[in-house]
């Protein structure tokens, strides 16, 4: 019962699976693309010598954009193909489970639930 209203409950969600997919995939080549261009530029800059003399490397804004730059990237990276994880698969099972847990209690004693719960884990 709790299988089909987690199915119920998520699987309209499934609808936004190729989109997002779709995002990602663009996003990591439209990120990859720029993160390329800039560590290029700021390799050429700072470690081939071609900023001046008198720019100084602390305090500069390049080192906080290239840091910036790397978070996008590691955040479309991170994007997943469903809008849900298994936080919200167990959540909502608990939050299912939760209102039958005193009936169950009532049909089987604890000492056995336990005694099966432990049989099905290890």
């Amino acid at each position: 019962m709790v299988t089909m209203m987690l199915f119920f409950v998520l699987a309209p969600l499934l609808v936004f699976t190729p989109r997002l997919a779709r995002t990602k995939r663009i996003g990591l080549a439209e990120y990859g693309g720029l993160a390329q261009r800039y560590v290029r530029e700021f390799d050429q800059k700072w470690l081939r010598g071609g900023a001046s003399s008198d720019e100084p490397l602390v305090g500069s804004a390049d080192l906080q954009s290239l840091a910036d730059l790397g978070n996008s990237f590691e955040i479309v990276k991170g994007m997943k193909p469903v809008p849900f994880g298994k936080d919200t698969l167990l959540q909502l099972a608990v939050i299912s489970l939760a209102p039958v847990a005193p009936l169950v209690l009532t049909m089987i004693p604890l000492g056995e639930l336990l005694d099966r719960f432990l049989h099905v884990v290890f």
